[in-house]
């Protein structure tokens, strides 16, 4: 006799020894070496996203859709309802702030994707007050939609976090056991993590994926393309030390992937990458022979919000890849990222 487990994607079929194993695409190499005996089957179930219009939003809930789940996203506006139904998403109107309304948007949610963010661009990020709105939606946001989750009968949580939280460590390759370094920019984002850990038990999944820096079609990238074309600063930290990217199209399959993961906290992007190359890459993309990097009274300038962001950061993805079987479709950073970005400039 089968057991269905609600929220878990897949329906566990007790197999006699005989039976071949036909594991569907999606389901973690963990969970196939464990079953042997078993058939996991994959079934449809319906996923609650939040910052569903934001770049990681866009990229989810494509995803999302396209391998046939239900997926429900938060709207705070009119406006954004109907860009979610123009892409076949059913909105949600509620807001992060209000507890109940969001219970109410998540009844029949098997999982909820939390993934909402209000990121400054450019030189606004330096400016008082600026990262308030989105530290209250990191601190208090993420709060609520763990705690509706837990109101609403959901059995998995996937929280959106980011992999500069880990602290200096030159040449050192960051596994997710690294140390992290809170400063009162990280403090958020250490809290958003933490909500989620106490959403597990033996009952329910947290999976916390901690991107690298979004390269790819969102408005940062298009910020930094400008200044390289005007011949301005566009680095930040050291030439020769490392950073974390990941292509914004790789965050949906990433997020697809972690509704099968084992709970924890993984790092998700492409290879590490010197500041250096990176710099270059976009200096090439749009035809200058060169780019800059910030001058170290510039970096004082943003205090903690920029410090985080110019660390040496060598971080590995293996960890995810090994326990889920994800890929990158993007693995390895080059100037071929920027060049939608680069023609959709030209053409406007």
């Amino acid at each position: 006799m089968g057991r269905v487990e609600r929220g878990l994607i897949c329906i566990l079929v007790v197999a006699s020894a005989d039976d071949p194993l036909p594991f569907c695409d999606g389901i973690p190499p963990v969970l196939a070496r464990s079953a042997r005996r078993s058939h996991w089957s994959c079934t449809a179930v319906r996923v609650f996203v939040t910052g569903g219009t934001g770049v990681m939003g866009r990229s989810v809930t494509a995803a999302l859709h396209s391998a046939g789940h239900e997926v429900v996203a938060l709207a705070r506006s009119e406006e954004s309802a109907s860009v979610l139904r123009s892409r076949g998403i059913t909105p949600a109107r509620a807001s992060l702030f209000d507890r109940a309304g969001l219970i109410e948007a998540m009844q029949g949610s098997d999982a909820v994707a939390n993934l909402a963010t209000h990121i400054p661009v450019g030189t606004t990020g330096i400016r008082p007050g600026a990262w308030k709105s989105n530290d209250r939606i990191r601190v208090e946001g993420s709060r609520n939609v763990a705690a509706a989750a837990l109101e609403a009968g959901v059995t998995r949580l996937v929280q959106e976090s980011v992999s500069f939280v880990y602290a200096d460590q030159g040449e050192r390759l960051i596994t997710e056991d690294s140390p992290i370094a809170v400063s009162c920019a990280a403090e958020p984002v250490v809290l958003a993590e933490s909500h989620a850990e106490q959403f597990a038990t033996k009952h329910r999944e947290a999976v916390v994926l901690r991107f690298g820096t979004i390269v790819g079609d969102d408005s940062f990238t298009r910020w930094r393309l400008s200044r390289a074309r005007a011949g301005q600063a566009v680095g930040l930290g050291k030439p020769q030390s490392w950073t974390h990217v990941v292509h914004s199209d790789d965050i949906g399959s990433a997020v697809l992937t972690a509704l099968t993961a084992e709970s924890g906290t993984y790092n998700v992007g492409a290879e590490p990458v010197r500041r250096g190359e990176l710099v270059a890459a976009f200096a090439e993309a749009v035809g200058q022979e060169q780019a800059g990097f910030y001058r170290r009274f510039a970096l004082r300038l943003g205090g903690d919000r920029l410090e985080w962001m110019t660390r040496s950061q060598r971080v590995s993805s293996e960890r995810f890849r090994t326990v889920t079987g994800w890929k990158a479709a993007h693995p390895r950073f080059d100037a071929g990222w920027l060049t939608p970005m680069v023609s959709e400039a030209a053409s406007a």
